[in-house]
């Protein structure tokens, strides 16, 4: 593919849209949603694709610009629905539950993680605040398009958002809150599981109060309650306007959190749950999806001490649907595509491991819609990978958003932040995660 692809992209260099039909031929296809195809073609018109599958089914305009994609594999771009690159720190320690404030006023853009990020070949993250509170505030879902590249110096310009219905765009996000022993510190923090648990019941009490209220108002603004934000905000959670982002390790605490759900109805998506698979049945017939973390070298936290390769396997045996995160900077977001692999060895299918890196987390972030398989139609958010996904020795060779190339291996600048350690680009600001905040750097 090296010579033909060169020669065939010569006029698209990073950055660069696409304007007509780019065609990427005799590559290994894996759409996700579709079996695998050895000698696939993938067709890109105007940042979305037109066809993913078999060569002979698509016919080909005659000016399209054409790729040879020998030995080549494509896949999804990857989706991680749990990451803290570019920004974590929203709520502070005024109180341990603060739901109205947003992760997308700490994001910064440019942030030299996203090159990183880009360079694994993930092109969504659901970026998060931190677990030190109960609720720690607003998750951002964001596409990596034009990123750490200077095009871009507004959060919001990287932000997936829909139509509010008035006239204006609302940005998408979750809520993220939290139990165990991360929210439990100093007064006036909890000190115990017990108080968390009666301090998110109150919390959501107040909620569905303030709810009522608003409604009982009619649109009268002398009869409306104060706004609060925290209360605005948890009552999108109560309308199912926005998901909640749950950190939970232990079993115990996984139950606490399916208890909370099933009292206030609220969407859940369970975030690392390191001892899930002791409770899977009771995941399973939750109807709760899971979003797991894949370490290859644990340790340090006594909640994760039974965390499992066999996870991931355990809850979709038991018909939970699993994603997998990365938790940057937990684990590096170049190395993504391992955990797949590490899923596998644990005793996932394949095809559910390539779907929990790809479509299962879309899904959970409400974006399968736009992106996560490779269906006509779908975002051209895809990567090129010189071997099996699978292969501790397969490369991201390129990564492509909405249909412009946003990494290529073969750029001696891509390549730095490829391999490079948290220096790398050193025109632009790394972001330490704890330096700011009295952590170690």
């Amino acid at each position: 593919m090296a010579l033909a692809l060169s020669m065939a992209l010569a006029l698209a260099p990073v950055g660069t849209a696409q304007a007509a039909t780019t065609v990427f031929r005799h590559a290994h296809l894996i759409p996700i949603d579709a079996p695998e195809t050895a000698d696939g073609l993938l067709a890109v018109v105007d940042g979305r694709i037109a066809y993913a599958g078999p060569a002979g089914g698509y016919a080909m305009p005659p000016d399209a610009t054409v790729v040879d994609a020998t030995g080549r594999w494509i896949m999804p771009g990857l989706v991680d629905t749990h990451s803290h690159v570019g920004g974590f720190a929203a709520a502070d320690e005024s109180g341990p539950i603060q739901p109205g404030v947003r992760v997308l006023d700490d994001v910064n853009v440019l942030d030299a993680g996203y090159r990183r990020v880009v360079a694994g070949g993930l092109t969504t993250l659901n970026v998060m605040p931190g677990s030190s509170f109960l609720s720690s505030g607003q998750t951002v879902y964001l596409k990596m398009r034009k990123v750490g590249r200077g095009e871009v110096l507004d959060a919001e310009d990287l932000a997936y958002t829909i139509d509010d219905g008035r006239g204006s765009r609302r940005v998408l996000g979750g809520l993220k809150m939290a139990n165990g022993t991360n929210p439990q510190r100093k007064p006036p923090f909890p000190g115990t599981r017990g108080k968390s648990a009666q301090l998110v019941r109150s919390t959501f009490i107040k909620a569905q109060e303030y709810r009522a209220k608003v409604a009982a108002a009619d649109g009268d603004a002398a009869k409306l309650p104060p706004r609060d934000l925290d209360l605005e905000t948890l009552v999108e959670v109560l309308e199912g306007k926005r998901v909640v982002h749950h950190h939970t390790h232990r079993a115990d605490d996984i139950v606490t959190v399916l208890r909370l759900q099933q009292e206030f109805g609220f969407r859940l998506v369970l975030q690392h749950v390191s001892e899930g698979w002791k409770v899977a049945d009771q995941i399973a017939a939750a109807g709760v999806p899971c979003s797991v973390i894949v370490i290859d070298a644990p340790g340090g936290k006594l909640e994760a001490r039974d965390l499992r390769f066999e996870t991931g396997a355990i809850l979709a045996e038991a018909g939970v649907k699993v994603a997998f995160h990365t938790d940057d900077w937990i684990t590096d977001s170049r190395l993504f595509l391992r955990s797949a692999a590490l899923g596998v060895r644990g005793g996932m299918q394949r095809e559910d491991a390539l779907r929990a890196l790809t479509l299962a987390g879309a899904e959970m972030l409400d974006l399968q819609d736009r992106i996560g398989s490779l269906t006509a139609g779908k975002d051209a958010d895809f990567i090129v990978l010189d071997g099996d996904p699978l292969s501790v020795y397969t490369r991201v060779r390129e990564t492509w958003v909405e249909g412009r190339r946003v990494f290529d291996l073969e750029d001696p600048e891509d390549r730095l932040h490829a391999d490079g350690g948290q220096g790398a680009g050193a025109n632009q600001t790394p972001y330490l995660c704890c330096a700011e905040h009295g952590g170690e750097s």
